[in-house]
């Protein structure tokens, strides 16, 4: 039944990529989540292009955010998909994957650990 899912655990290392540069970050997996988030800098310095506008609700209030298109590589598969840029840098992890990545055919193990 899961056999053809990649498994992820709640923290996971990824790799961003564009066409000249990658980065190496820990991404927080979040179920609860609709979109995948970025941190603002990461958009930047990757020269994400934005793609349009969200209205996102989330425990910091409703705000408006900017939608950019990454690719991303998570536990050896490449996934396309849109992220949410946000100001994370308070946060733990810079980048948070949520459903919209999720569904691509991943499935999470609470107790694999990075």
């Amino acid at each position: 039944m899961f056999e053809d899912r990649t498994v992820v655990g709640l923290i996971e290392d990824i790799t961003i990529l564009n066409d000249v540069d990658s980065i190496n970050v820990k991404a927080r997996i979040d179920t609860g989540a609709t979109r995948s988030s970025v941190n603002e800098s990461i958009a930047e310095k990757l020269n994400a292009e934005e793609t349009g506008t969200t209205t996102v609700k989330s425990s910091h209030g409703i705000t408006k955010r900017k939608i950019v298109k990454l690719t991303i590589k998570i536990s050896g598969k490449e996934i396309t998909g849109t992220f949410s840029v946000f100001n994370r840098s308070h946060m733990t992890y810079p980048v948070l994957i949520g459903q919209n990545i999720l569904k691509q055919n991943f499935i999470i193990d609470p107790k694999k650990e990075v």
